[in-house]
């Protein structure tokens, strides 16, 4: 007789659960109008036929009604139920789901189907079921998702703060140290590194402790070089001061107090030149005139001009190759006066100095060799500090160095791209290595 076209209604809903029941709903509704509009007849005069109404036996819970085109209300299941279940669904000349709400408070869900023939229309069957249940599921199930998002914020909550608060613990660890280094002013404090992960927090962390390392280092450098400082400029004052009233007291010019005063003003001179070439090479105010350098002529001429200062102590050239290397030549010439100059201060009386001078295809190689009491392993690591001295060679005496001479090879050879190894042993003497690029530091390759 007649097709049901209705669809069930897509209604938004706060969860898929609820849409997904009130869907199921919807298609039980559509089910049972189909299921009724194919017992529905109608009469000759296009009316719905009462008898065929008769036999329509709706499912439990199932609310139904048929009203004719003046809107008249001709079936009803159950009976007593008498108020129209949808009256804009009677209008609305098409299917259509509606929620309603009835007098009694009861919340409906209603099919509103118009009912046609080839002769015409003949009403509107409308099917409907309580919704209470429904209502009751939505209202609970919005009361445990709102119990849910609350739970998850809180819990989302804490872990936020435990995680921010273990994250950011390091750098509260970070500032209360650098506070507490600021007020008992003690750079030897470092933010312990156990448990950190390597995060950027972690990497911060490391940082910062190898920043107040080298701050120690550096302040702890400064402390022992101007004690040192103090230390070599208050032996020579003293001479000179010493010298100078020894004078007043005398008619006659003392010659031998001249000499000390020239002595000891010569090595102010130099100590005085060596730190501020130290100085400028650390601040790279000291560049390399470089060039072309014969190793050889410059290592004779350097055995040339310490032979007086050996005294009776040979200086031995045991093997002398051929080098020219790129490099600079007065600074060169520097590093082996003091090498060689070295090795004859702590060379034993009688004793000799051995040098030799080689080279490979990319380095030139030159070893400095003493027969003196060698360098106790406790000093190894320091004798390229400045000021450093063993406790050997804290004696001063006539022509004793201040502790630099080291330091300026150092600097020159591992700015000239190379490198000073030695080897000592106690009681055997020492051997100091060079090796120098042939082709110069990198930077003027």
């Amino acid at each position: 007789m007649v097709t049901c076209c209705a669809k069930p209604l897509n209604v938004p809903a706060f969860t898929f659960f609820f849409a997904l029941l009130l869907s199921q709903i919807d298609s039980t509704l559509t089910n049972e109008a189909q299921s009724i509009i194919t017992v529905l007849k109608a009469d000759v005069a296009n009316q719905l036929d009462l008898d065929s109404a008769a036999q329509v036996a709706p499912t439990e819970n199932i609310l139904i009604q048929f009203w004719n085109t003046d809107q008249r209300l001709l079936l009803a299941r159950p009976s007593f139920w008498q108020q129209t279940l949808d009256a804009a669904g009677l209008r609305s000349g098409v299917p259509v789901f509606r929620s309603v709400g009835a007098a009694n408070g009861v919340t409906l869900r209603v099919l509103s189907v118009p009912v046609t023939t080839p002769r015409g229309p003949v009403g509107v069957l409308q099917v409907g079921i309580n919704m209470g249940l429904v209502v009751a599921v939505q209202r609970s199930l919005a009361v445990v998702l709102s119990l849910v998002t609350l739970g998850a914020m809180i819990i989302t909550g804490l872990v936020i703060w435990l995680v921010t608060g273990r994250a950011l613990a390091p750098i509260s660890m970070l500032t209360r140290t650098a506070a507490e280094i600021t007020r008992a002013d003690d750079l030897s404090r470092r933010i312990p590194t156990r448990g950190i992960s390597n995060d950027e927090v972690g990497r911060l962390v490391v940082a910062f402790n190898d920043t107040l390392e080298r701050l120690e280092t550096l302040f702890t450098t400064q402390s022992r070089f101007m004690a040192d400082v103090s230390h070599e400029l208050r032996t020579p004052l003293t001479v000179i001061k010493g010298n100078l009233s020894l004078m007043r007291r005398m008619k006659e010019v003392d010659e031998e107090s001249l000499a000390s005063i020239n002595e000891e003003v010569d090595r102010l001179t130099r100590l005085v030149g060596d730190l501020l070439m130290l100085a400028q090479a650390e601040s790279g105010r000291l560049p390399l005139q470089l060039g072309p350098v014969e190793l050889d002529g410059l290592l004779l001429d350097v055995v040339q001009q310490l032979q007086p200062l050996a005294g009776d102590r040979r200086l031995v050239v045991a093997e002398i190759d051929e080098v020219q290397l790129v490099g600079d030549r007065d600074r060169l010439r520097q590093v082996l006066l003091n090498l060689v100059g070295n090795a004859i201060q702590h060379t034993p009386s009688g004793s000799k100095v051995t040098l030799r001078l080689s080279k490979d295809e990319k380095l030139a190689r030159l070893d400095v060799i003493d027969t003196g009491p060698g360098i106790p392993a406790d000093d190894l690591p320091h004798i390229f500090e400045r000021f450093y001295r063993g406790e050997r060679s804290r004696k001063r005496g006539p022509g004793t160095g201040f502790g630099l001479g080291l330091s300026i090879a150092y600097w020159i050879v591992t700015n000239h791209g190379g490198s000073i190894d030695v080897q000592t042993r106690e009681g055997s003497g020492t051997t100091f290595t060079v090796n120098l690029p042939l082709q110069g530091p990198p930077a003027a390759g």
